[in-house]
């Protein structure tokens, strides 16, 4: 039996008659960019989140970077960041020319821990941005309670946890504004790039909407220098359509981490850890184990696909070579351990079993 990572293939098949009447659809409009795809998308996915705004951009890094340079963060700030991460949410600080200040997540859930929020506040902070790494969403009351004393803006990193929940409200409308990315493999994917960002600030949201368009509001009218970051119309009308889908997906993504849960205990890897106020939506579902990079070999070998998020943690990489002095250890360890694998919404009870089974032969 083979099991894919992630079936993008069986999970655009189910939908194609849908998808292909949202591609003709906008073919006959004549309306490729800033239409009406996007304007519905846009409400439909505010009211989603629970939020009054969205804002459709061209990928998940535009969405964090218009987010940051929306509220004016720059050169002379400093942005905390999790130390364990997809790279984009340190590149959107660089690219405003403030710098990323890496803070430890909690060893259990792998988000950032508050804690240690705290404690890495300085005269420079200018904002907080929490990751909702794997599909959980970070603790964000005590992030929030942290920011409101030291007047600092929480920005939510949401590209992984499209539809998941925080004490019953849903991640993108938890802080002072979202950025989310629709990337194909979001439990929220296009059929290409895109992204959006999220907010309650009628301000913020005017002010982003001129930034993706040139700074501009009014045809050949620059207010301010902006760029070319929007969400097209196609990409818009395929995203509608698979919105209309995210709960049923996520559920099944639920189904399979329960099945997993309950079919990989008493292994010598570490779960993933839930806390009770917390409703995930598995973007992955990550395990440890010591002798990770052996397992995924083992398992490639009986035609499982897995993945490492990530194999090399930010304050590692070379076009980060001046945060090397950083020491993190709880980073440094998830890279060398984690290892996620196969969810999709389209799994088979048959793969699922397969995969649990491999495990625990390959483990046994």
């Amino acid at each position: 039996m083979k099991v894919p990572f992630l079936d993008l293939t069986t999970t655009h098949l189910e939908i194609q008659d849908e998808l292909s009447a949202a591609l003709q659809r906008v073919i006959h409009s004549g309306w490729l960019i800033a239409g009406q795809e996007l304007s519905s998308f846009e409400k439909e996915f505010a009211e989603s989140c629970g939020v009054k705004h969205c804002i459709g951009v061209a990928n998940g890094l535009d969405a964090l970077f218009l987010l940051l340079q929306a509220y004016g963060i720059g050169p002379a700030d400093e942005v905390l960041v999790p130390s364990n991460t997809f790279i984009a949410t340190w590149l959107a600080v660089s690219r405003c020319g403030a710098t990323p200040v890496p803070v430890e997540p909690l060893d259990g859930t792998y988000n950032i821990n508050p804690a240690a929020i705290k404690a890495a506040i300085t005269t420079k902070t200018r904002a907080i941005m929490p990751v909702h790494l794997y599909g959980q969403v970070a603790d964000m009351d005590p992030i929030n309670e942290i920011a409101r004393e030291h007047g600092l803006i929480v920005i939510e990193d949401a590209a992984q946890a499209q539809g998941a929940e925080y004490r019953g409200r849903r991640a993108g409308g938890l802080a002072h504004g979202a950025a989310t990315s629709f990337y194909p493999g979001k439990n929220l994917g296009a059929l290409g790039d895109g992204g959006a960002v999220l907010t309650n600030d009628p301000e913020i949201a005017a002010k982003i909407k001129r930034l993706r368009n040139y700074g501009s509001e009014v045809k050949y009218q620059h207010d301010e220098i902006g760029c070319n970051s929007r969400l097209d119309e196609l990409q818009a009308a395929f995203l509608r359509i698979k919105l209309s889908k995210l709960d049923s997906y996520n559920a099944r993504r639920r189904e399979i981490a329960a099945a997993y849960n309950h079919g990989l205990a008493n292994l010598p890897i570490t779960l993933p850890e839930v806390p009770e106020w917390a409703l995930p939506v598995w973007h992955l579902y990550v395990i440890r184990c010591a002798n990770r990079d052996q397992l995924q070999q083992k398992l490639a070998e009986r035609g499982i696909g897995t993945m490492v998020h990530y194999p090399i943690p930010p304050h590692r990489q070379k076009c980060y070579e001046a945060f090397s002095h950083y020491n993190m250890p709880i980073a440094e360890s998830m890279a060398a351990e984690l290892l996620s694998l196969p969810m999709s919404p389209t799994m088979s009870d048959e793969q699922v079993a397969f995969v649990i089974d491999s495990v625990r032969a390959v483990l046994r």
